[in-house]
């Protein structure tokens, strides 16, 4: 039977076994469960044959009441360790699931950002939530029930052949043709079964992705569109469990039509030898409710089979998240400490670096950057000149393929990622806010911040007054994202946020884009004070924002082309003299204009 596996789906039943393996002895307990109520099941037909010979036959009233006694006593039995089956195996899938989506989870948020490139967020939504359900669904039930069926099967055959070997003969004739379609059928379900999982998956991912831009979608009357790609979708995924559905079904009326006509000759030889008086009627009787059982264990396991192939695509689906090697791992020796409060230097040596799914095109070409402690530097540039890679690989989420990134002197591959990113405080251009309450919120980086520390980060960001407005002030629930808040709301929390943490370095990108001007004005008057300590980085589009900065660092292409004051580069750097000129010479205008209309 393993021969006939996969390796893939090898190491998804070593995965099984291993979240199994800490309730072995629960395992063990369902499986005697199990077999007792397996083993009860076939006595029955001993209860029969006795019944019939004894009881019927000999037209004993006190034969027959023993007889209903002991097939009472079996079914008192069994009802007993059926209980004890159903809670343990079902208590063991439920377990089973628990721990995986657990495991799961804690894997898939240490991963580094370049997998979720490469990889649709909903989609491993779908695999953490349907699989692990599909899974729960197989281990709680289908497997026992497979398992039981196993062993009836057996136990079924090895009490025909006791009962009357010649007619075991018969049923024994129809196991190959009836082992065949099984093996047939199953490998093509089994290929059905992962590609309706992932077809599953592209449904959950549209969802996912058409909700969560649901006032895109409005804004642009893309309903029509949505539809129609939704329904593609769904009718791929139709398509696909049709074929699978088809397969199973097939199987099942093979099986059923083998197995029964088997039965059926079974019936018309024993009959025959019973008017011989070859046997007994309890033996036939008996005999027949083997035949049965054997029957029936077979239509079961060909039943389930299906399903045990879909459990074991999710299974391996499941299997490649936790097998997703993470590229960004603390050193696993000379391992460096930073002091619990960082002066705020940073080095960046000539690096280069491209995005994993953009490999030709490089986001970093031979950048060498020095950040002095205390410093407020600013980087501006077009869009795509490198800006925000320079935040994102000073929080190690990426390593660059060339030149090294330096911390107080030390390079970013010596230093725990967790270690090097308490030191940062980021606030980003598109704030991202989660579901639960704003004092949750502002708290995030700071679980154990008080009350009172809440309340000071929120007013230094000139959040507080807006806060105290909505309906149950710090208490406020948020929808997902911050829904409900306006971009200049969601981006003052994101502040707080950020000053609650009172990291030694501010890495703010955009971070007024979203203000209206009267915050923004309040937050250009906040942040010589809250940058005061600490070494900033800023990333600018509007070059007013920055005009202050100690240097201003102009990025072009990947490439750092020049750095200096605002006054300097106005004068000795045509891009920023450009860019200036569009700026300013914009905004000269207009207040020209509205001094002519007055």
């Amino acid at each position: 039977m393993v021969s006939l596996l996969t390796s893939r789906q090898r190491k998804a039943l070593r995965m099984a076994g291993q979240f199994v393996a800490p309730y072995r002895w629960r395992v063990i307990g369902a499986l005697l469960a199990l077999l007792f109520t397996a083993g009860i099941t076939l006595s029955m037909g001993q209860g029969i044959r006795l019944l019939v010979d004894q009881g019927l036959a000999t037209q004993s009233p006190a034969a027959l009441n023993r007889s209903i006694g002991f097939f009472f006593g079996l079914v008192l039995a069994l009802a007993v360790g059926t209980f004890t089956r159903f809670y343990l195996v079902s208590w063991i899938g439920e377990r089973f699931v628990a721990d995986i989506r657990k495991r799961v989870f804690d894997h898939l948020i240490q991963l580094h950002p370049g997998f979720y490139e490469t990889n649709r967020s909903s989609e491993i939504q779908s695999r953490l939530t349907a699989d692990t359900t599909l899974l729960q669904s197989v281990i709680g039930s289908s497997l026992s029930m497979a398992l039981r069926n196993g062993i009836m099967l057996v136990g079924g055959i090895v009490l025909l052949f006791i009962t009357n070997p010649k007619l075991t003969g018969i049923v024994l004739l129809a196991l190959p043709l009836v082992l065949a379609p099984i093996l047939i059928f199953g490998r093509r379900v089994r290929r059905l079964s992962r590609q309706s999982q992932d077809r599953i998956a592209d449904v959950g991912s549209y969802v996912g992705e058409t909700l969560g831009q649901i006032k895109t979608v409005q804004a642009y009357n893309h309903q029509a569109q949505d539809r129609l790609r939704f329904a593609g979708t769904v009718e791929g995924a139709f398509e696909t469990a049709r074929k699978r559905i088809a397969q199973r079904a097939w199987l099942i009326t093979l099986v059923i039509v083998l197995v029964l006509g088997a039965v059926g000759t079974m019936l018309w030889v024993g009959g025959m030898d019973v008017i011989g008086g070859r046997i007994s009627p309890g033996d036939l009787a008996a005999f027949v409710f083997y035949s049965l059982i054997v029957g029936a264990a077979f239509g079961a396991i060909s039943e389930v089979i299906g399903e045990l192939q879909s459990a074991a695509g999710a299974a391996e689906r499941i299997a490649e998240l936790l097998q997703a090697r993470n590229e960004i791992m603390p050193p696993q020796q000379d391992r460096v400490v930073l002091p619990d409060r960082v002066s705020g230097r940073l080095e960046m040596r000539n690096v280069r670096f491209a995005y994993p799914t953009r490999p030709h095109i490089p986001a970093l070409d031979g950048v060498s950057l020095e950040v002095r402690p205390g410093e407020t530097l600013a980087l501006v540039g077009p869009s795509g000149a490198g800006k925000t890679t320079v935040f994102e690989l000073l929080l190690r989420f990426f390593d660059p393929q060339e030149g090294s990134i330096l911390v107080e002197g030390l390079p970013l591959q010596r230093l725990d990622p967790a270690d090097l990113r308490r030191c940062f405080a980021l606030v980003s251009q598109n704030p991202a806010l989660f579901f639960g309450n704003v004092e949750d919120n502002i708290r995030y980086g700071r679980p154990d911040a008080s009350q009172a520390e809440v309340e000071a980060a929120a007013r230094a960001a000139y959040a507080h007054e807006f806060i105290m407005r909505l309906p149950e002030g710090y208490k406020t629930h948020l929808g997902e994202g911050g829904i409900g808040l306006s971009g200049g709301q969601r981006q003052r929390l994101a502040i707080a946020r950020a000053l609650l943490v009172d990291a030694p370095i501010l890495l703010l990108d955009e971070a007024t884009s979203a203000l209206d001007a009267e915050s923004e004005h309040l937050i250009q008057q906040a942040l010589p004070a809250l940058m005061s300590g600490r070494t900033t980085l800023v990333i600018a589009h509007r070059l007013a924002t920055v005009q202050n900065a100690d240097r201003i660092a102009v990025m072009d292409h990947g490439r750092l082309v020049a750095i200096g004051t605002h006054s300097q580069l106005v004068v000795s750097n045509p891009l920023y003299a450009r860019l200036a000129e569009l700026q300013f010479g914009a905004q000269e205008a207009i207040e020209e204009t509205g001094e002519v209309s007055r």
